[in-house]
């Protein structure tokens, strides 16, 4: 018998041997914000803070076969995408999320990791655009990844719009644009289109290298408070909170791009309590 009062999330990613970003990052996130979390693993990939030395994906069915083993058993109150590869992993995933009917779908467009190493091969932004935004409630690709989902440059405020409705055409309900790689401004301001209407939402630029992993946690978040049940925009503000709190208190660890600090977040909650 399902315990229907614990919320649950999955997350379809790759691992990260350095633990900031991918699965790992998920699961600390799912589990900071009180939600029982679950995984199926799309690719091993051999890193740390320095960058990705290796990349080995695994077969699409071992992909879906973990997807099905955990829709099977347990209820997904929400889920999360991260790197999926190739258009073949994509393709699996997409045919479980639909074949289980899932709605409270995050979808992070995992393109590049930060030290510049390919995380989705080319052929699979177009099954990424066609297979799996149509069956997401929220997208939040970067600016980079924005670029490539729309086919616009992206320049300006009014850019940053016309990409979101582009990318919004695709299917999701709501596309977030994250504002993190934008130079010049002391404010990172994240753009949200719900289909309609814009909003943004905005907070201090922390200058940091220790930013590893924060796509990952953000979508993790979001994914998280949807599985509690918030509504998007409550979702999406505690997502934000949580990953300003995790950059602003860094853990110092590793040479490179360090990992977020995932428990900032609720020891800031529980000094406010």
């Amino acid at each position: 018998m399902s315990n229907h009062t614990i919320p649950t999330a999955l997350t379809i990613a790759g691992s990260d041997s350095g633990g900031g970003a991918g699965i790992q990052a998920d699961l600390k996130t799912f589990q900071e914000l009180g939600v029982f979390g679950m995984s199926a693993i799309t690719a091993i990939t051999v890193q740390n803070t320095m960058g990705v030395s290796g990349v080995y994906p695994l077969p699409p069915e071992a992909t879906a076969e973990q997807i099905e083993a955990v829709g099977s058993d347990f209820t997904v109150g929400a889920l999360k995408t991260g790197m999926l590869f190739s258009a073949d992993i994509i393709a699996a995933a997409a045919e479980q999320i639909r074949a289980f009917g899932w709605k409270n779908v995050v979808v992070d467009p995992v393109m590049i990791a930060k030290g510049g190493s390919e995380l989705l091969q080319q052929e699979a932004v177009q099954a990424l655009k066609e297979l799996l935004l149509p069956l997401a409630r929220v997208v939040t690709p970067n600016l980079p990844e924005a670029e490539v989902l729309s086919g616009l440059a992206i320049r300006t405020a009014a850019d940053r719009r016309e990409a979101a409705k582009r990318i919004g055409a695709c299917g999701p309900q709501v596309v977030v644009i994250k504002g993190g790689h934008a130079e010049g401004s002391e404010q990172v301001v994240d753009l949200l289109y719900d289909g309609t209407g814009f909003s943004e939402l905005s907070g201090p630029r922390i200058h940091t290298p220790h930013t590893h992993g924060t796509g990952c946690t953000f979508s993790a978040a979001i994914a998280a408070e949807m599985a509690k049940g918030a509504e998007v925009g409550q979702a999406v503000e505690v997502a934000r909170a949580f990953i300003q709190a995790a950059i602003e208190e860094n853990l110092g660890l590793g040479q490179g791009h360090g990992p977020t600090n995932h428990w900032a977040y609720r020891r800031r909650q529980a000094v406010r309590s």
